[in-house]
């Protein structure tokens, strides 16, 4: 099973809230997730990232990979 840590849509119409999930990389974008490690919400100024480091780290070691958005926002808050 190919695992992945991506970037689940939630919030209304035009406000898009973020939540951080490692997920099935064959699940729908909104749909199941395996466990939810973190949130992102880039209506804030300056846009907020918090996720648990040690959930990310201990997911990519066991074979996970993060999308290209969630891998630049994992690097510019230096946890990878």
């Amino acid at each position: 099973m190919a695992v992945k840590i991506r970037l689940k849509r939630m919030g209304q119409k035009k406000a898009p809230f973020y939540r951080v999930v490692v997920a099935d990389a064959r699940a729908p974008r909104d749909g199941r997730f395996i466990e939810e490690i973190g949130t992102y919400d880039p209506s804030k100024e300056p846009s907020a990232f918090a996720v648990d480091a040690e959930k990310v780290k201990n997911w990519i070691a066991n074979g996970a990979q993060p999308t290209e958005t969630v891998g630049k926002l994992l690097k510019k808050n230096g946890i990878l």
